[in-house]
């Protein structure tokens, strides 16, 4: 490939932030960084040059997506995964979790297997890589199901589980479970000891039992707020071991819909950057416009910025990851080194891919969001290809 010289803007790097600074992208690296007075001469580079308000941030990373532009992880297909994998990079997302949700066996079989084969062989540089699985249910509680639809949820199973991971080539990096159900804390131990993150979610878990989960080795709560039980001052329920116990790192939908602005806002002063993870835990319908689409098998209204079931209930967002850094400044008036914690270096870290994702470093995968002055995505660089120009056609 040849060598690109990404010039002129604001360098949100790992250890330091460079004015006017230079980065230099080959063979799907990182291979030059700094600033712009150390600039090494001139070689074959193709040069792209950006006004000195434009900033560079490492590319972000979504651990709980189930679709984008009319694609589903559900639809089990490899068209599928291509249409997210494409569409992603317009947002600043240069990689994902492929998430499953609560339906048949053979619809979850189905989305596992071709999720597999896709991770293993049919990726490729400009477009946002698949880091793996997020299974979210069926081991969740029905009466926190949300839209996970309630006649295929079913108790946790060891041996099941292992059937599917083996199908999906052992690429699940993340399952989200009801711990209180049966199951459930056999399954979090079982997890951990094979270092896959289990994720508290769609559960109506009290303190205790939360606490009896994260000695289990639970590491990780999803969505945050949403289908958990909330917070009693009897009953601190999930949310509240969300909030106190630090070996929780929480997922946050920062839409302003599925968490008010100030709940939001608490969150961020109880966790901090560090432990918080921003995610869409978008559908189908992001990127289109308003309208019914399926999610899981149901009828969703997508309307005025949210996504519903028949009854109202949320079914997913049409959040953009990058709209979410933005709404997290504007609802906590964090940095923007803040979101990028919370957007890249987190989700990096959780899922154990730092040493090549999530900072924008030498030897790192070249994941470079271009933002201008509004925190707008202006280009997208995966893994060192041009995935997404604004005004221009994609490459």
């Amino acid at each position: 490939m040849n060598a690109i010289l990404l010039k002129g803007m604001q360098i949100y790097a790992e250890d330091q932030k460079i004015e006017e600074g230079y980065i230099l992208l080959q063979d799907h690296q990182i291979i030059g960084i700094g600033p712009l007075t150390n600039l090494p001469a001139a070689e074959e580079f193709e040069v792209v040059e950006f006004p000195s308000s434009f900033k560079a941030i490492p590319g972000l990373i979504d651990i709980h997506i189930h679709g984008v532009n009319g694609a589903d992880v559900m639809d089990a297909t490899a068209e599928a995964l291509d249409t997210m994998s494409a569409a992603l990079p317009k947002e600043g997302t240069t990689s994902f979790l492929a998430t499953t949700m609560t339906q048949s066996q053979a619809a979850i079989e189905n989305a596992l297997i071709n999720s597999g084969n896709y991770i293993e062989r049919q990726q490729s540089p400009g477009k946002a890589e698949t880091l793996g699985i997020h299974l979210e249910g069926p081991y969740v509680n029905k009466a926190r199901a949300g839209a996970q639809p309630v006649e295929f949820i079913v108790d946790s199973s060891i041996e099941q589980f292992k059937k599917w991971n083996n199908l999906a080539k052992q690429t699940i990096k993340i399952v989200t479970l009801a711990p209180e159900q049966p199951g459930g804390m056999e399954m979090v131990k079982y997890l951990d000891e094979n270092g896959i993150i289990a994720s508290i979610g769609h559960s109506d878990a009290t303190y205790e039992e939360v606490n009896t989960a994260i000695e289990a080795g639970a590491k990780h709560v999803t969505h945050l707020f949403n289908q958990m039980r909330g917070l009693h001052h009897r009953e601190p329920g999930v949310v509240g071991a969300a909030l106190l116990r630090d070996e929780l790192t929480a997922e946050l939908i920062a839409d302003g819909v599925h968490v008010r602005p100030e709940m939001v806002k608490l969150a961020f002063q109880q966790k901090g950057e560090k432990e918080l993870i921003l995610i869409t835990d978008a559908m189908r319908a992001k990127c289109l416009k308003a309208g019914v689409y399926d999610l899981g098998g149901q009828a969703v209204r997508v309307e005025n910025g949210k996504a519903v079931l028949q009854d109202g209930t949320l079914a997913g967002s049409i959040l953009k990851l990058g709209n979410a850094m933005k709404n997290m400044i504007d609802f906590t008036e964090c940095s923007l080194e803040d979101a990028i914690q919370m957007a890249a270096v987190n989700p990096a870290k959780q899922l154990n891919v730092i040493d090549r994702k999530g900072t924008i470093k030498m030897g790192k995968d070249a994941d470079i969001v271009i933002m201008d002055e509004q925190l707008e995505v202006a280009m997208t660089f995966c893994r060192g290809k041009l995935a997404y120009h604004r005004g221009g056609e994609q490459q």
